[in-house]
């Protein structure tokens, strides 16, 4: 499972993660385990790759530690 750190985060409920493929988005829904609310920027993330409407998107993200 590929592993990140998350980027940025918006007030809209979606942020990017940084992985070593560049950068990936990921939507509030696809968090397992935590709220949206919680996370931080700089944060150590792991996620599967999958396809969103607009390109690849993070799902399955769950903070690691």
């Amino acid at each position: 499972m590929p592993e990140g750190t998350i980027k940025k985060l918006t007030d809209k409920g979606f942020g990017f993660i940084e992985g070593d493929r560049g950068d990936i988005f990921f939507h509030h829904s696809a968090l397992e385990g935590v709220e949206y609310d919680s996370l931080q920027e700089g944060q150590r993330v792991e996620y599967q790759e999958g396809r969103g409407p607009k390109g690849p998107c993070a799902e399955n993200v769950k903070v690691v530690g």
